[in-house]
């Protein structure tokens, strides 16, 4: 329920096509858990709304201010996502990423975030970018903040 992707397919196969038709016909109906939840979003009152788009406001301009602060690093402002594609002073972040799962820990904790290189179709393209989503409540997302300026402070493939 987070989104799409779009594209073109072209072919001969008259089996191919028949069975991606398939596919885009059952996409054009959205999972009953999908109704359920956009059912209920439509009952709640405007000052809860107002509520969850200023908490989100808060969560993205206090993460894009914390990333911008870590020496080398920039982000763009996101205008209409939950997530930011942000670029580090690291080496390759496929490499990055994983290295924060498998050999970085402050006070028990880590961080997962993705390389950004998979949302390119050019190979060079996001080598040093990363994709990290504020969906976290504002706490969490300080310690995440916290962990990240702390890792690129000793991650051995740091570029600055």
């Amino acid at each position: 329920e987070c989104g799409i992707r779009i594209g073109a397919l072209i072919t001969k196969n008259k089996q191919v096509r028949k069975d991606v038709m398939k596919f885009c016909q059952a996409r054009l109906c959205p999972p009953l858990i999908g109704q359920i939840v956009a059912e209920a979003s439509m009952d709640v009152s405007d000052e809860y709304m107002q509520s969850v788009y200023d908490e989100y406001l808060e969560r993205r301009n206090y993460m894009i201010k914390a990333i911008n602060e870590i020496p080398g690093c920039y982000s763009p402002m996101p205008m209409g996502a939950f997530s930011t594609v942000a670029r580090l002073p690291i080496d390759d972040a496929d490499k990055f990423c994983a290295w924060l799962l498998e050999s970085f820990e402050y006070q028990g904790k880590t961080l997962m975030i993705a390389p950004a290189s998979g949302f390119y179709s050019a190979n060079s393209m996001g080598r040093n970018e990363v994709r990290m989503a504020y969906v976290m409540n504002l706490e969490d997302l300080s310690v995440a903040m916290d962990l990240l300026r702390r890792a690129l402070e000793i991650y051995p493939g740091r570029t600055m």
